[in-house]
């Protein structure tokens, strides 16, 4: 029986920088096995919503994994909660969280907290202890993801997530005050007790151990969570419902795992992969390699390009994209079954801006009977000729499963 196996290069797609002489980090980048399999493939230009929509990385990952996040998306906050095993009940609501640094005036000196891996547990749980003067009948339950990544969610009576994100979004920005979306109790309420957790995450963090070493040591510290993101709990059919596929995915970042979760795949946590430049996604294949005897549909998610981009790290995306280039060469060389084989990234976020866009991102599928294309390397240049043209999110699985033999008819 055929196996898929999806791999998305987070960020990946790029724009031609004159650093390079023109190229992408794609086209710099050594990548001999995505080459080989680009050529013996089929190939194309890959945009998770659609041309010109920047993708987060929780809507990119629903319309790869084909749901339309026009109608089923609620927010990012209840993945970041699933993502870090916080099972939501009817009526919290849920952030995604950054650990940042702010000055006295509260204004964002890093909204990542120079990228804190250490302490994170201890942050998280004295902010769980955070008892609320204005609502008392609610709970904060706060629990670290990865690197400077919290969730955070607001568990009582009469919530709304119809409120706004205190996360300017931009350091020299001051932190936001809470407004509440829409005319109801409910989201006056929640704005109200998200604006006291905020002045007492403030106050917490300051004085906290951690961060009293983290100065020490020349480190800014993680005294405030910026919030994002508010979402309630969203039930969706799972893949196995709706394809007769038993999935599995493989993601450090919580977020992302939060969206295969909620998608009803079994996630798998893998050591030394913690979404960085420095993961040891050669771990995640090795999981992979075991997870493709059992499952019909595998997901591996690799972190690392997007960071690059955020930090503006040319050389560290050139590397990771090698890195995951020679992952994949020894995960072909394990792999006995049949195998229906896609990669490509849920967003392009180029390193001069800094963020997610809605350029193309290249997309190519090998796999045994497939018709090639005149490609003969894996970017953005040669997917723009391609003969898989352009590939939405919603359109790429039942391509997938389709070359498996995992679609049903439809019709007589």
């Amino acid at each position: 029986m055929a196996k898929v196996l999806l791999i998305i290069l987070d960020g990946v797609a790029d724009r031609a920088l004159p650093e390079l002489n023109g190229k992408t980090p794609l086209e710099a980048a050594d990548t001999p096995t995505f080459d080989e399999l680009a050529k013996e493939g089929i190939n194309g230009i890959f945009y998770a919503i659609a041309p010109g929509i920047p993708p987060g990385s929780d809507t990119g990952h629903l319309a790869i994994l084909g749901y339309d996040p026009i109608k089923v998306y609620t927010g990012r906050g209840v993945f970041e909660a699933a993502g870090v095993g916080i099972e939501l009940k009817p009526g919290d609501v849920a952030f995604r969280g950054n650990l940042a640094t702010v000055d006295e005036n509260l204004t964002v000196l890093d909204r990542r907290a120079g990228r804190i891996t250490e302490g994170t547990h201890e942050l998280a749980a004295a902010l769980s202890s955070i008892k609320l003067e204005t609502a008392p009948d609610v709970e904060v339950i706060v629990k670290e993801a990865t690197e400077h990544r919290v969730a955070v969610v607001f568990r009582g009576p009469s919530l709304s997530h119809r409120v706004s994100d205190t996360d300017p979004h931009k350091v020299g920005a001051k932190i936001l005050e809470c407004q509440p979306l829409e005319d109801s109790p409910q989201a006056q309420r929640t704005a109200q007790i998200v604006n006291e957790f905020m002045k007492r995450s403030h106050e917490i963090l300051s004085s906290h151990p951690v961060n009293i070493q983290r100065a020490k040591e020349g480190k800014p510290p993680a005294n405030i969570v910026l919030l994002r993101g508010p979402s309630i709990a969203m039930t969706i059919p799972s893949i196995e419902q709706r394809f007769s596929v038993k999935s599995a995915a493989i993601a450090a970042v919580a977020l992302v795992r939060g969206v295969c979760k909620i998608a009803g795949m079994t996630t798998v946590e893998v050591p030394g992969a913690d979404g960085s430049i420095y993961s040891k996604i050669e771990n995640k294949g090795a999981a992979a390699v075991e997870l493709l005897k059992t499952y019909d549909l595998v997901l591996i998610h690799i972190k690392g390009p997007d960071e690059a981009s955020h930090d503006g790290d040319l050389e560290g995306k050139i590397k990771i994209i090698e890195r995951a280039d020679r992952m994949v060469s020894k995960m072909l060389d394990k792999i006995d079954a049949k195998l229906y084989l896609a990669i490509t990234g849920d967003h392009a976020t180029p390193l001069r801006v800094g963020d997610h866009t809605g350029d193309l991102v290249p997309l190519l599928i090998h796999g045994p009977g497939i018709i090639p294309d005149e490609v003969d390397e894996f970017c953005e240049r040669a997917a723009m000729k391609g003969g898989l043209g352009q590939v939405r999110g919603l359109d790429l699985l039942p391509i997938l499963l389709n070359y498996a033999g995992k679609m049903k008819k439809f019709g007589a």
